[in-house]
C-alpha cells in the first residue's frame, strides 16, 4: 500500500490509489450499491452502510495475508467505509428514486437523461459538502451522529480495551432494543447531538404521531403543515447562513481559539456556494436539452425552470445537511416533495416536473452522507490537531466517495430495468409521480404560506447554532412517534448522567456509537434475511 510520512508530522498517510486498497474499494462499493438498492426497493428506506464498511475493513485487516496486512491502518479502513457508504446512498437515494419517477409516469425516454442529470447532481452535492465541511455553517465539531458511531467502531476494533467494552455494550443494547422495535439509533443520537435541536426534533415526531393516531383532531400531513413549516424554517436557515458568509472579518478574528480553517469560513462558504450554483445551473441546462424539455416550454418558462432548479437544488442540500448534522436524519425525500409542489404551483409541465424532482432528490443524500464520513475521518485523524494531515486525509476521503458514486452509477444502469419490470419501485418515486399527476391547487399554496410563518419564527428563535426550526419540521415529516419518545428518554438520561454521575463524554460517545451501530446492523440483517432465506430455499428446491 502506498503510505507516506510527511516531514512535518508523524501521521502515516494512506493513498486511495494504492492498488490493493483501490481494488477493495471498488469491489466493496459495488456491494454497497447493491445493498442500498435492494433495501430501498423492498422497504422504501436506505441503510447506513458506514458501520458495515467499518466492520468489513477491520476484518480485512485481520486476514493473515501480506496484501491485507496493510489494511491495519485506520485511515485505510476509513477510506473503505467512506466509499461503501457513498455508493449505497448514491445508488438508492440519489439514482433509483430519481429515475423511478419518469418510469411511473410512463416516460421511459427520460430515464437515461434523468440518470445522467442525477449523477451529475450527486457529484456536485458531495463536492459542495467537501468544500463546506468544517466551516461555521457545517463545523466538524457538530454532532454528525452516524460519523461518530463509525469512528467509535473503528477505534474499538483497532484498539480494544475499555473503549471496545463500551462499544460492545452499546452494540448489544442497540441490537436487542431494535429487535423489540425500539429505534435505538435515535437514543444514540440523543446522547451526542444538540440537546435543544433534538428536543424539538422529538416534539415534532410526537406531534406528527398524535396527528396520525387521531389524538390531535387535525391531520397535519394532509394539510401540508410539515411542508410549510420546513419551507419557513429553511428560508430563515439560509438567511442565517448568509449572515455567516457576509459577517465582517473582524468578527471572525475575535474567535482566538478557533482553527485557521474555521477562521476562513466566510470566504470558503461564499466560494463553494457560488461554484456549486454555477455547476447546478449547467447541469439543469444540460438536462433540459438531453431530455428535450425545451421543446415543451416557452422561453420565459425555460429560464424560470433553470433558475428555480438551481436554487432548489442548492437550498435543499443546505436544509438536508443541517438536519443530518444535528439529528442524523436527513429529510431529502420530504424536501424534494416541497420543491416539486412549488414547481407544480408555478405551472411547469409534467415532463419538466419529473426532471425537476429527480434532479432535486439527488441533492442532499450525498451531502449528508459525506458529512458523516468526513466527521469520522476528522475524529480518527485527531480532531484537526494536525491541519496538513487533516486536509490530506479529507481529500483522500473525497476521492473514495467519488469512486463510490461511479460504482453506484454502474450498478443502477445495469440493474434498474430488472427491478422496475418487477414493479419494484421506490415508494417515494410513486409519491412524486402522484403529486405531478394531481396538479396544482391554490389551497395548497395558501397552506404552505400559512405554516411557513411559525416555521420561520421557531428557526429564528433557535438561531443558526441549534437549527431547532429545521429539526422540528424534520420531525413533523416523519410518522414515527416511538422515535420521539426514545429521544426524550435518552435526553433525560443524558442530563441525569451529566449532572449526578462522573461519566466522561468519551465513554458516553462510545456507548452511543454502539447503540447506533447495533441498530444499523440489526436493521440491515432484518431486511436481507428474508431475501437470503427465500433464495436458499429456491436453490434447495431445485
Amino acid at each position: 500500500m502506498n503510505v507516506s510520512q510527511h516531514k512535518n508530522d508523524t501521521e502515516v498517510r494512506v493513498s486511495i490509489f494504492s492498488p490493493p486498497l483501490f481494488i477493495a474499494i471498488i469491489i466493496l462499493s459495488f456491494v454497497g450499491a447493491i445493498i442500498g438498492i435492494q433495501i430501498i426497493v423492498t422497504l422504501g428506506i436506505s441503510a447506513n452502510t458506514s458501520i458495515i464498511g467499518a466492520v468489513l475493513a477491520i476484518l480485512l485487516s485481520r486476514i493473515p495475508i501480506s496484501i491485507f496486512s496493510s489494511f491495519r491502518f485506520i485511515d485505510a479502513q476509513n477510506l473503505i467505509q467512506t466509499s461503501i457508504s457513498a455508493a449505497t446512498f448514491a445508488a438508492a437515494n440519489g439514482l433509483m428514486i430519481a429515475i423511478g419517477v419518469p418510469w411511473v409516469l410512463g416516460m421511459p425516454d427520460l430515464i437515461w437523461p434523468m440518470m445522467a442529470g442525477a449523477f451529475m447532481a450527486i457529484i456536485i452535492d458531495g463536492t459542495i459538502l467537501y468544500g463546506l465541511f468544517n466551516t461555521k455553517a457545517y463545523p466538524a465539531s457538530a454532532s454528525w451522529p452516524a460519523g461518530v458511531a463509525t469512528a467509535e467502531t473503528l477505534w474499538a476494533g483497532n484498539k480494544g480495551g475499555k473503549r471496545l467494552g463500551a462499544l460492545l455494550a452499546g452494540f448489544t443494547f442497540g441490537a436487542v432494543g431494535a429487535g423489540f422495535g425500539i429505534p435505538m439509533a435515535s437514543a444514540g443520537i440523543a446522547l451526542i447531538g444538540s440537546i435543544f435541536a433534538l428536543f424539538m426534533f422529538a416534539i415534532g415526531l410526537l406531534i406528527r404521531g398524535f396527528s396520525e393516531s387521531g389524538l390531535i383532531p387535525y391531520n397535519l400531513y394532509e394539510h401540508y403543515v410539515p411542508h410549510g413549516v420546513m419551507i419557513g424554517a429553511g428560508i430563515v436557515a439560509l438567511i442565517q447562513i448568509g449572515f455567516i458568509v457576509f459577517r465582517k472579518k473582524k468578527d471572525d478574528n475575535q474567535q482566538i481559539d478557533e482553527s485557521d480553517e474555521l477562521a476562513q469560513s466566510s470566504s470558503r462558504i461564499k466560494k463553494t456556494l457560488l461554484k456549486g450554483a454555477f455547476f447546478y445551473f449547467l447541469t439543469a441546462l444540460t438536462l433540459t436539452f438531453i431530455s428535450q424539455i425545451f421543446v415543451t416550454v416557452t422561453l420565459p418558462q425555460l429560464i424560470g425552470f433553470l433558475i428555480f432548479a438551481t436554487l432548489t437544488a442548492l437550498v435543499q442540500e443546505m436544509i438536508v445537511g443541517m438536519a443530518a448534522m444535528h439529528s442524523g436524519w436527513f429529510p431529502a425525500t420530504a424536501a424534494a416533495l416541497i420543491s416539486l409542489m412549488i414547481g407544480v404551483l408555478l405551472g411547469f409541465p409534467p415532463e419538466a416536473l419529473a426532471v425537476l424532482v429527480g434532479f432535486c432528490v439527488a441533492t442532499g443524500p450525498a451531502f449528508a452522507d459525506m458529512g458523516f464520513d468526513l466527521k469520522t475521518g476528522f475524529m480518527i485523524r485527531g480532531y484537526g490537531k494536525n491541519p496538513s494531515a487533516e486536509i490530506y486525509g479529507r481529500k483522500q476521503q473525497y476521492f473514495a466517495a467519488i469512486v463510490g458514486f461511479f460504482c453506484a452509477l454502474v450498478v443502477v444502469a445495469l440493474t434498474y430495468d430488472f427491478y422496475f419490470e418487477q414493479d419494484k419501485i421506490v415508494p417515494a418515486s410513486r409519491l412524486y409521480a402522484a403529486t405531478i399527476q394531481a396538479g396544482s391547487s391554490s389551497e395548497v399554496a395558501m397552506m404552505l404560506l400559512l405554516w411557513a410563518v411559525p416555521g420561520a419564527i421557531i428557526q429564528l428563535i433557535g438561531g443558526a447554532k441549534h437549527q431547532i426550526g429545521v429539526l422540528f419540521s424534520t420531525g413533523l415529516m416523519i410518522n414515527y412517534p416511538i422515535a420521539g419518545w426514545t429521544v426524550l428518554v435518552a435526553l433525560a438520561i443524558r442530563i441525569i448522567v451529566a449532572r449526578f454521575f462522573n461519566v466522561s463524554s468519551d465513554k458516553i460517545s462510545t456507548f452511543a456509537g454502539g447503540l447506533i451501530a447495533g441498530d444499523a446492523l440489526y436493521s440491515t440483517a432484518k431486511a436481507f434475511l428474508p431475501t437470503i432465506k427465500a433464495k436458499l430455499l429456491s436453490l434447495l428446491a431445485r
